[in-house]
């Protein structure tokens, strides 16, 4: 199992899930020539990405796929991702419901499978990615977390984790009224403390690797994002290094 956080935050998001014979991306949200960049300095070849996964139709997620085309990867995405996108004829999509056929993709014993999360888009997803004995789960943007999405990001191994904002630096900060009554909405983004206290109920203490990942440059610390979740374990007796281990992004 190789997860790669290769881009986090408003300018551009993209993971890669791989392995030694199949590498997945899961949102691509920079312009092409910097998704080119960004890999070759992962030591990751753009000829061997198999599959684009995108989350949801938002520039900081998708501006990218100009280089899905021009390396002829296909796109999977909600049926309302790809209607956004203009790519419905050309795109693959996905439903968590099985509606168009199938509940996720599998090659070479990696399989990704979407579940729907609470975000201001026309069919936001998550995805899990799992191998032969490993699990991945990337949530990106959701202004909740339920117990669906719970249970279906359950026994991950690692967790690619929305960490936006802290709540009280948001309110004290410049943004205006609307923008942060969208932010905090629950179709918004995570919280500090809500990303801490859905991580408190998912890990388990066998040594999982969690990315904190998409956080605000205006209404976020990185050291008090991990701070927040870290004492959020605590309170369960796990220790950051001992039971888990955690990373910023």
């Amino acid at each position: 199992m190789i997860v790669k956080v290769l881009a986090s935050g408003s300018d551009g998001n993209c993971v890669y899930v791989g392995t030694e014979t199949v590498g997945i991306l899961i949102d691509i949200g920079l312009p092409k020539s910097k998704v080119e960049k960004i890999l070759l300095a992962a030591d990751i070849i753009p000829t061997r990405i198999d599959a684009v996964w995108l989350t949801h139709e938002h520039g900081d997620h998708c501006k990218g796929l100009p280089f899905a085309d021009k390396y002829k990867i296909p796109v999977y995405a909600s049926e309302g991702t790809l209607k956004q996108l203009d790519r419905l004829e050309t795109g693959h999509a996905v439903g968590v419901e099985g509606w168009r056929g199938f509940d996720g993709f599998s090659r070479d014993f990696i399989t990704v499978a979407p579940f729907r999360v609470s975000h201001d888009a026309l069919e936001p997803y998550g995805y899990t990615v799992r191998g032969f004995d490993w699990k991945v789960s990337v949530l990106m943007d959701t202004g909740v977390v339920t117990d669906e999405m719970l249970r279906k990001m359950a026994d991950s191994d690692v967790y690619v984790f929305e960490c936006n904002h802290d709540v009280q630096i948001l309110q004290d900060g410049p943004y205006d009224a609307f923008l942060k009554s969208r932010i905090l909405s629950d179709n918004g983004h995570l919280s500090n403390d809500a990303a801490a206290a859905a991580l408190s109920k998912l890990v388990k203490g066998r040594g999982e690797h969690i990315y904190l990942t998409h956080m605000s440059s205006t209404n976020n610390l990185p050291a008090l994002a991990e701070a927040t979740v870290k004492r959020a374990l605590l309170q369960r007796k796990f220790i950051a290094g001992k039971h888990y281990t955690i990373e910023v992004v």
